[in-house]
């Protein structure tokens, strides 16, 4: 018999943890969704693919020689991987040749045998938050995160994107046990934060933000932390 999904229990301190880093990292109030993303949803996703495991300014620059390499992907398409990799290698930046491999092969699964597909992922606004997830992790070198970080960020649905901030944050508030694989964590975020927009949204930024500035992986500034008497690792990691 197939073993029961776990079922997760959200903390009693996340609503204040929530409340506070909001506060602290979003104090206008407004919906943080970000203004420099690509219009369109391919162009969205291929931006997305350049920024993993990559500094945010590699990934722009490598995103902006393509642009300026192929102004329509279809271009991109007929240039094949070599080109793409070129390209890439040109702008700076690393994973030239696996992010060349999953460009196209985006390009490839989109255009179909025939190679005439239209090449856009517009279609997916129609679906359902699962068949939009689904058919965005088909696609090569789209794992979970990157679906998860197309529909909250570009599609405003209730995905909950995790990456090392916010699971590093989980662990040290000790919401999460260390044994937890990354993985299980953001199955405990999605089962555990409101599932709304707005929530997921705020959480999200505000929580990579505070990893970013605060919360350290190295060295955090404990002593100047909006979470530090909430937070069981201060003690330990902050100043003796």
């Amino acid at each position: 018999m197939p073993r029961p999904a776990p079922t997760f229990t959200a903390p009693a301190t996340l609503p204040e943890v929530t409340r506070r880093l909001t506060g602290q990292y979003l104090p206008d109030g407004e919906l943080p969704f970000p203004r420099t993303r690509p219009a369109d949803l391919l162009s969205s996703l291929i931006r997305t693919i350049l920024g993993q495991q990559n500094t945010r300014a590699a990934a722009d620059r490598q995103y902006s020689a393509l642009r300026t390499a192929y102004p329509r992907w279809e271009a991109a398409l007929l240039d094949g991987p070599d080109g793409i990799e070129d390209t890439l290698r040109g702008a700076g930046g690393g994973l030239h040749r696996s992010k060349a491999a999953s460009v196209h092969g985006i390009l490839s699964a989109l255009a179909g045998p025939d190679e005439d597909g239209p090449l856009t992922l517009e279609h997916l606004s129609g679906l359902t938050d699962e068949t939009a997830r689904a058919t965005l992790e088909a696609l090569p070198g789209v794992g979970r995160h990157t679906a998860a970080l197309i529909l909250l960020f570009d599609l405003h649905r209730p995905a909950m994107p995790v990456e090392g901030n916010l699971d590093r944050l989980a662990r040290r508030l000790e919401w999460v046990p260390d044994t937890w694989t990354g993985a299980r964590v953001e199955r405990w975020f999605d089962a555990t934060v409101p599932r709304t927009t707005p929530d997921r949204l705020r959480l999200h930024v505000a929580g990579v933000r505070h990893g970013r500035e605060v919360c350290l992986s190295r060295h955090p500034s404990c002593d100047a932390c909006v979470l530090a008497d909430l937070c069981p690792s201060a003690a330990l990691l902050g100043p003796g």
